[in-house]
Parts: structure tokens; sequence; C-alpha cells
């Protein structure tokens, strides 16, 4: 997959980066749900169809009406809720330090933060290397530790086939509520409400975004109403 070398019918290709707006995002009837415009995952769809069969990684939760937008596309969807099971993981090592026995100062003895992320990915993420040819990352790493995101990214890098996409969302300030993401059409997304798995950690700027993704060749950016930037990002 190419940017560069992709192009539309009668259209010129596209440049490695630029920013545009998507309409507003209606709201839904129910409270509970909204749904919002992504031009990021328009983009990433259209890489993806260059490729058969490609294989899709979620980062979010199972959701019956994302898998059945992949698989009748032909695409072959994998889910892993990275979020939910970084939770059951802390909760895990925050039981561990309750049980242990102190130390001499009469602390119990905690894991840093890059120590913590490599003991997570001892399991997490697990799959052959190149498995991938596109991850769906949604917003996972606005709550995220800067030092655990910087390990998953290249946990990422690594399963992801040479030409590969991560979408991932930044919000510009704490959103008002925990979403999970699901897949309505090929330019709509849903923003579920659920239960809060973790708080939001940081507000990303521009620098901080291409630092975490500097191993990828290219990247993109769409600019949401909503306040919301999609990033599309090309290893």
């Amino acid at each position: 997959m190419n940017w560069m070398a992709k192009t539309r019918p009668g259209a010129a290709a596209p440049a490695i980066a630029h920013t545009s707006k998507p309409g507003p995002a209606p709201a839904s009837a129910n409270t509970n749900l909204k749904v919002r415009t992504s031009n990021g995952l328009k983009e990433f769809l259209w890489l993806m169809s260059d490729v058969p069969h490609a294989r899709v990684l979620d980062l979010g939760p199972v959701w019956q009406a994302t898998v059945n937008f992949f698989l009748e596309k032909g695409y072959r969807i994998s889910t892993d809720d990275l979020l939910g099971t970084w939770k059951e993981f802390v909760s895990a090592e925050e039981e561990r330090l309750r049980a242990a026995p102190l130390t001499s100062e009469g602390y119990s003895a905690r894991l840093t933060a890059s120590a913590l992320a490599d003991k997570f990915l001892e399991n997490a993420l697990q799959y052959p290397e190149e498995s991938f040819h596109g991850v769906l990352g949604w917003d996972l790493f606005d709550y995220f530790d800067p030092a655990v995101s910087s390990r998953i990214m290249d946990r990422l890098f690594g399963i992801l086939h040479p030409g590969g996409a991560v979408l991932a969302l930044f919000h510009s300030r704490a959103p008002e509520r925990f979403h999970r993401y699901r897949i309505i059409d090929t330019q709509t997304v849903e923003l579920v409400a659920a239960p809060t798995l973790a708080v939001h950690a940081r507000v990303f700027q521009n620098r901080e975004i291409l630092e975490l993704f500097a191993k990828f060749r290219s990247s993109k950016t769409f600019v949401g109403r909503d306040q919301v930037r999609e990033g599309l990002f090309l290893k």
C-alpha cells in the first residue's frame, strides 16, 4: 500500500500529509450512542482495498456490526480489546502488590511504568511478525502512560505488514464520557458510551504524535469539528 502510487479514478495522487475537516457528527436518537463521520476510516479502507483478503486487527471490543462489515468485504478481522486487557492486568498487579510483603522501608515493591509495560506485553499482542495489513487503534493512546504507549507502538509496528496502516484517534481535550467504537459503514463510526476502563491520561500535541509514530514512513491527519484528530500512519 502506498499513497503516492495509489490513485483514485479521475483524481491526482494525494499528498503524503494533509488535514481535512469532515462535517459535524450528528447525534443518535439513543443518548448513549452518537455517530461521527470518519475520513480517516474512509482512507484506511481505501488503502486496504489494494490487498486481497486483507487482515485487520481491531483493538477495541468485539462488535458484531464491525465484524460483519469486514467479513462482507472479504477481509479477515481479529479483535483484541487492548484497553480491557490492560485494566485486568493492572488490577491483578495491584492485587499482587497488596498481598506482597513490605520492604524494609515499609513500602510494597512497585514496578516502574516501563517494567509494567514490558510485563504486560509478555502476554498481550502476541501475534507473529507482519500478521496484519491494518490496525484500528481508536483512541487507546490517550489512555496509556507514555512508556506503555511507546512499547505498544513498537509491538504494533512489528506485527504490521510492510505498507500496513494504523488508524488512531486523539482528543484535543479530555472527553466528557468514555466511548467504544464500532463501524457502521465506510465513513461512519458509532460511539457507544461505556463504563470507564481508564482515565484519560493526556492530550497529545502534534509533535508528540509524530514522535510516537516515528518509525512509520508517512502519515495523514484529519481534524474533525468534534475536536478529535484522526491519524493514519503507514509502515
